[in-house]
């Protein structure tokens, strides 16, 4: 008998997927049940089906797992932008290597089976992380309201207290929401184009210094909200206005101008400083980021005859930890302002065997080759979407001795092992828990070429 929409039904929960979900079989095929957790039998309603599989709704639980808690987020199932606050955090850990394993399954790299996956390094308090905070901003009810889109639509789900933010952050932007309501500033929509739609407030860790960007459609009149911000936070540091008018789903316009403070805030990890300009590409969790970091810095096994190159080097953050250690380091990002950002960090602290350049690794590296350079080991850390084809074709035809692979997509990562693995052998993933609460992870991939 086959389920139809709206169809509720018992399931046994056998393992959970990649986004959290817990995954059952009914008849053999795939029954896909967010909220629900491995071991659990539950009541589900089903959604949508599928040709391959089966999309249901958790309607109740016959048999909880013992691992189940309940959430301290007030709004956990209606935000989404958590996805496993509802298990134990240790088991979240268990979860995250589990990530790991069922990508290297699914993807095959060669020797996969025998690939150690160490587990999963978490944080001792799991809450209030989030150094960066993204809030868009909407005119519910007739006054402004902050938050994150509810998960798969345009609803926006006002948020006042994040679990999971860091409370600098979300103190200032629920003053930020007060003010453009006191002042009436535009605000965006999608039928009629105007105002504020996004606002970004990052702090850092080391030096409590903040910055703030207004991304809006229109240029707007944002004076007496700045004045009030700037006596209220002496932290805050810079205010920038970025620009975007597009209706497409991009955060940000093109042009990013500072309005008040300074250029850069100043953040630290391991042990050196770097600035960050607001547009700039840093980790999200502070804290884990050393953890992160000294990973890296193990698996490479640098010396001090070593050529390095940084791929994705954005401001530079990863290479300097291994600037005093080896002969040079070449980074390169395609956005000038992290290159700039970079130069000025290799500058503020003195490395004289540190350059940067913007443009794409596949283009930079064989040129490179051309006029005489070999790097011994290569750095990567690419966004969700994993390695560019380009690029993997290019480190097969220039392969350095070692590379360490840092991904943040458990997906993507094995689907470039399968590349890298005909060149390397692959000696070890360890993840390291950035995102805690969420389906998410972070990977250090230690590479050796065979």
């Amino acid at each position: 008998m086959l389920l139809k929409e709206r169809q509720t039904f018992s399931l046994k929960i056998k393992r959970m997927g990649i986004n959290g979900e817990g995954i059952g079989f009914y008849k053999k095929t795939l029954v896909f049940v967010p909220g629900a957790l491995k071991g659990e039998e539950v009541i589900c309603r089903v959604t949508s089906v599928k040709p391959r599989f089966i999309l249901a709704q958790l309607v109740s639980i016959k048999k909880a797992s013992k691992y189940r808690v309940i959430p301290e987020c007030p709004i956990y199932e209606e935000c989404g932008g958590c996805q496993i606050m509802h298990l134990r955090y240790d088991k979240q850990l268990d979860f995250k290597d589990d990530l790991i394993k069922q990508s290297l399954k699914k993807f095959k790299p060669k020797n996969y089976e025998s690939i150690e996956v160490r587990h999963t390094k978490g944080m001792e308090v799991p809450k209030h992380y989030r150094a960066k905070l993204q809030f868009q901003t909407r005119m519910i009810s007739g006054s402004v309201k902050a938050g994150l889109f509810k998960e798969g639509s345009h609803h926006l789900v006002s948020i006042k207290d994040c679990l999971v933010q860091d409370s600098t952050t979300q103190k200032i932007i629920n003053e930020i929401v007060r003010l453009l309501d006191k002042y009436k500033v535009p605000i965006y929509n999608e039928r009629k184009i105007q105002g504020i739609r996004t606002v970004m407030i990052r702090r850092a860790k080391a030096s409590d210094d903040v910055q703030i960007i207004f991304i809006s459609s229109k240029e707007v009149r944002l004076t007496p909200v700045i004045k009030e911000l700037v006596n209220q936070y002496d932290n805050l540091k810079t205010i920038a206005i970025n620009l975007n008018n597009s209706k497409k789903s991009d955060i940000y316009g093109q042009d990013t101008e500072i309005i008040w403070g300074q250029d850069n805030i100043t953040e630290e990890v391991l042990d050196y400083q770097f600035a960050l300009s607001p547009r700039a590409f840093y980790q999200l969790n502070p804290s884990q980021t050393n953890v992160l970091y000294q990973q890296v810095v193990d698996a490479l096994e640098v010396n001090e005859n070593d050529d390095i190159i940084d791929a994705y080097c954005g401001v530079g953050t990863i290479g300097f930890a291994f600037a005093n250690k080896v002969k040079s380091i070449r980074g390169m990002d395609i956005i000038p302002d992290a290159i700039k950002d970079a130069k000025k960090n290799a500058s503020f602290m003195g490395f004289k065997n540190t350059s940067y350049f913007v443009g794409k690794a596949e283009e930079l590296i064989p040129k490179w080759y051309k006029e005489g350079y070999r790097a011994d080991a290569l750095i990567v850390d690419p966004p969700r979407t994993g390695l560019d084809d380009k690029l993997l074709k290019t480190i097969i035809q220039y392969p350095p001795k070692k590379m360490v692979y840092v991904s943040c997509n458990a997906s993507t990562l094995a689907r470039d092992l399968v590349t890298l693995s005909k060149l390397y052998q692959i000696d070890y993933i360890q993840s390291v828990d950035m995102f805690p609460q969420t389906a998410r992870t972070e990977a250090v991939v230690k590479l050796k070429r065979k």
